[in-house]
């Protein structure tokens, strides 16, 4: 069991997380520390005292001091990162900004997540373009037959490569550096969504080796909601718009998006308060309590659900996902169905995904979860799968 004196249900205060609940989906939509939360609001009351002022003259240098912040947490220089919304919106403004053509293909993963499947299908339909999905194994054990299959499929048409740095459905963290040096070796540019990352892994986006680098702040670096980064490497800076063209189109990467109209740009310059409050924790610390957690979950799921995790440990972080016993069949329906029963029966938020032509429960780990918390969920997993 992980043992961090530091960590666990003594760091319920710092959260407005509600009474009463296990708290085992913070992968879903994060949860921000009340002094962060603070951070946003002096944010906006300073924007709401003189906002002709805020926005003309403020705002531009504002928003560099926080990329620049982000820089020192995730690599780089302050150039090289603009804030989006969420790795959704900046992974569409990845591939719209391409130009494909008919006859293109796009690679992705067979566990991507739902939303940047849909975009891409959406781009390379009304292109003409071709959507190729790459088997991700089921448990995750050994790279070696993803790396192989990412060669295989690469081909003479192949413009893009999009790949999850941690999956959505399944938890694993995937070897993106040697991911990306594949397609590099053939000349295909690789755009990760790394929702799930900054956080939950030590990174160095910039040595990663990739074109382009999208991650959330608000889920595991504890920044208010719509706090997300896109970083792009800069021979591919001139060619990355934003989804939304305005006033700044032409005056470089970072100009267009940090500025694409009037907007709440709190949860961005609060990201440094949320770093900060990252920092304080130790984030060394905070990722090994994490993950050894997750892992010590997920055995007590697995045990409990005579079941399997989606991953090994070495590819797992601070979330795992384990098979619903059973080994009955679902689909996004039935996961919305299994969730919402999770919580208004038992006062469990977990997050219920469809994979492997299943249905899994993932779990997360953070730093004010302790492995009692998922004691309850292990009691009543078999009751779950009828």
């Amino acid at each position: 069991m992980s043992n961090f004196p530091n960590f666990g249900h003594v760091r319920r205060a710092d959260f407005l997380l509600a009474d009463g609940i296990d708290h085992l989906n913070h992968g879903g939509y994060g949860a921000t520390p009340r002094s962060v939360i603070e951070a946003a609001q002096g944010w906006r009351l300073r924007m709401e005292a003189d906002p002709s002022t805020f926005f003309r003259r403020d705002l531009p240098g504002l928003l560099r001091g926080a990329a620049d912040r982000v820089a020192t947490f995730l690599g780089g220089k302050d150039e090289g990162w603009a804030f989006v919304e969420n790795a959704t919106s900046g992974l569409n403004a990845i591939v719209a900004s391409l130009a494909l053509a008919p006859g293109d293909e796009l690679l992705c993963l067979s566990q991507v997540y739902g939303a940047i499947g849909n975009a891409l299908s959406y781009h390379a339909e009304r292109s003409g373009a071709r959507l190729v999905s790459i088997e991700v194994p089921v448990p995750f054990t050994d790279p070696a037959p993803l790396l192989s299959a990412i060669s295989a499929a690469i081909g003479p048409n192949t413009r893009l490569a999009s790949f999850d740095h941690i999956s959505s459905a399944g938890a694993v963290v995937l070897p993106i550096r040697e991911m990306a040096a594949l397609c590099h070796e053939r000349g295909v540019p690789v755009a990760v969504d790394g929702a799930h990352a900054p956080g939950q892994l030590a990174l160095d986006v910039p040595a990663l080796g990739v074109d382009w680098y999208v991650g959330n702040l608000h889920k595991w670096a504890f920044a208010a909601k719509g706090a997300a980064i896109i970083w792009c490497a800069p021979e591919r800076q001139e060619a990355l718009h934003p989804t939304a063209i305005s006033h700044a189109l032409g005056h470089g990467f970072t100009a267009e998006f940090d500025y694409t109209g009037t907007r709440d740009n709190s949860a961005w310059l609060a990201a440094p308060a949320a770093l900060d409050y990252v920092d304080a924790l130790d984030a060394e610390a905070m990722r090994a309590h994490n993950a050894a957690l997750a892992h010590d979950a997920g055995a007590m799921l697995s045990e409990a659900w005579d079941s399997e995790a989606a991953a090994a440990a070495e590819f797992c972080a601070s979330m795992v996902s384990v098979r619903l016993p059973g080994g009955s069949g679902g689909d996004r329906d039935a996961a919305r169905r299994l969730a919402a029963r999770l919580t208004e029966r038992h006062g469990i938020t977990g997050g219920v995904m469809v994979l492997d032509g299943g249905l899994w429960v993932r779990v997360s780990a953070q730093i004010y979860n302790e492995i009692g918390d998922y004691a309850r969920l292990a009691a009543i997993g078999k009751s779950l799968a009828g």
